[in-house]
This record gives structure tokens, sequence and C-alpha cells, in this order.
């Protein structure tokens, strides 16, 4: 053997020692009834699960349930604003926002926003919290300090998420249009798109260090640069991906995929990314949070059956928590 090839597999090898093995650690029971989509890690050791017309609060070790907030039929997402001390809400069948407070839990007040609000963020660099409006195909800006909406800003299709790099450009994941948008948030104005070749993008997550954008797709991760807008690689992941989570400590990209699949991908270098494993999960775990802090990975699940031909399977009462993934 050359002793390139010998060199090149030794590298190899040392990376594949290095990368941590993940493995799940411990199941939260939750079990009231209603849907669910996405999980959010919160200030002191809070998780937050949306979950049909609540949001459930659970100690982030322990799951013990710590509070709940009422009245979020259709809740889709969780943002806060560490700073004022609050949370909130995007309430996809109310079309609006639930305000709360981050101590007592109780809800403040709730603010309109466009049609089906999904995915919700808190944006450092302008301050705002953002909604992604599915049936509004825009985003709602919301003033935290007021506790207003101040502007929309319309899009071509329909918005699954969104993530800011901190400097004034937010990147939104267009899933009918396979594309990712991107906005000043300066001007409040869409300025650009990337073409993903793949489809159907749901989870996003950047790293913005290395300005990477990675974007869930059908059975893919594409991972793009966000300066550009150039497709830097594409890796294979689980089907039903539907979240993807970035640990910023472990440079470590997770993809959850609802057919019962964890895939975890190390970012070698801005260039270079490989997956590392497929962790074994549950079906339907197919959103995701990350805690950077504690490397903890959480995945909100239910036992399912089959429903009728072409129809989502129909969770089994009684069965919804959380997957908590840590390193072995």
């Amino acid at each position: 053997m050359r002793p390139i090839c010998i060199l090149l597999l030794c590298c190899l090898a040392a990376v594949a020692a290095s990368a941590q093995s993940y493995a799940v650690s411990k199941t939260f029971k939750i079990g009231s009834p209603g849907g669910w989509d996405y999980i959010a890690v919160g200030p002191n050791n809070k998780l937050y699960v949306s979950h049909g017309t609540q949001v459930n609060i659970l100690d982030a070790n322990s799951g013990d349930s710590v509070g709940v907030i009422h009245n979020t039929t259709g809740v889709h997402g969780i943002a806060f604003a560490e700073s004022l001390g609050k949370g909130y809400t995007s309430n996809g069948r109310l079309n609006n926002v639930s305000v709360f407070d981050l101590k007592t839990f109780a809800v403040l007040g709730q603010i309109p926003t466009g049609a089906n609000p999904d995915a919700i963020m808190y944006d450092p660099w302008s301050k705002l919290i953002i909604t992604c409006n599915g049936r509004g195909h825009n985003l709602t800006l919301i003033d935290p300090a007021s506790g207003k909406a101040t502007d929309s800003i319309a899009l071509d299709g329909k918005p699954e998420t969104a993530v800011s790099d901190n400097a004034g450009r937010i990147f939104v994941n267009i899933e009918d249009k396979n594309k990712i948008t991107v906005v000043d948030i300066r001007k409040k104005a869409v300025v650009t798109s990337y073409a993903l070749g793949a489809e159907s993008p749901t989870g996003l997550a950047i790293d913005i260090k290395t300005k990477r954008l990675f974007a869930g797709c059908d059975k893919q991760l594409v991972v793009v640069d966000a300066a550009s807008g150039a497709v830097v690689t594409k890796l294979p992941i689980g089907d039903g991906c539907d979240g993807v989570g970035f640990d910023e400590t472990s440079g470590t990209v997770f993809a959850s995929c609802g057919e019962g699949k964890l895939t975890v991908i190390k970012e070698l270098d801005a260039a270079s990314f490989r997956v590392v494993e497929n962790v074994p999960t549950k079906r339907s775990a197919r959103t995701v949070a990350v805690d950077s802090r504690t490397h903890a990975v959480y995945l909100p699940f239910a036992y399912t059956e089959p429903g009728a031909a072409g129809e989502r399977p129909k969770m089994i009462p009684g069965t919804f928590g959380v997957l908590v993934v840590s390193p072995k």
C-alpha cells in the first residue's frame, strides 16, 4: 500500500475514533393527548414541548413537569427573549403568538400573525421575534419590547423554518420551492434565494462560525455556503426528516428522521462533513432540539398505529413523550 493511502486511512481512523457515539439515555413521559411539532431548550434548564393545545414545560435533566402553557391551539414552536424575561409560542390554528413569563409561565397576551404561524425564532441581531406563516406565505416580525407585530415580509412559497446569521440576514427554508430564501432584516425584504437541488426542505440549522447552513430535505442533508449560496455537499440521512439541530461546541449536526433514526454528522471543517452514525430512535421522532451545554439531544415522539392509506399514522393515546439522546 502506498504511503499516501496509509496516511489517509490513518486520518480517517483518527476522526472515527474522536467522534462521539450517541444513544437514547432517557425517556420523559408526558402522555397527554394531541399532536406535536417543535421542541425547544429554554433558559434555566427548561424544556418546552409543543403539544396540541398546550406547551408542556419539563426539567431538562429529570423530565419532571414544571409547568404548562394553555390555550395554544395548534402550537408549533417556542422562542425566547431572555433579556425581557418572555417566551413566545406560535399557535397555528389561532393565527397568533402567545407571550408568557419565563419565571411564572403566566400568559401575558396574544399577538396576531399571518395565517398558520409555524416555526418561530428570536433574532438576536434585530431583537425581533419572527414567525414563519405556512398558509400566509410570509414572515411576521414582532417587537418584543412593544408586544406588537410591526412588519410582514412576503415570500413566494411556504416557509418552514428560519435561522439567523446574527449579522442582519435571515435564512428561510421554502418547503414547496426546494430553496432557501434570504431576507435582509435591515431592509425587511427578500434579497436572494439559494436553490438546494433536493426535495422538501424542512429543518434548518446554521454554523455561524463557518457560515454553513444545514437543510434537512427528503433523505438528504444539504450543506450550503450561507454567504454565496453554493451547495458544499449533500449527505444521506433517514426518511421523514422534519428537524435539524447543531451542537456548536462539538461541531455536530443532527437530523431527526421520522422513520426512527437520528442521523449524526460531524463537521470536520467548512468543506468536510461525514456521517458518523444513525442512532435508532422511534418512529414519529421527527423534530429535534440540541443543548450545546450538555450535548443532550431531545426528540418528541409517540407510539403510533397505521392510519388509512395515504394518511399519517395515528398516535396511540397516552404514549407521548420525549427521547433524550446523549453521548455514550
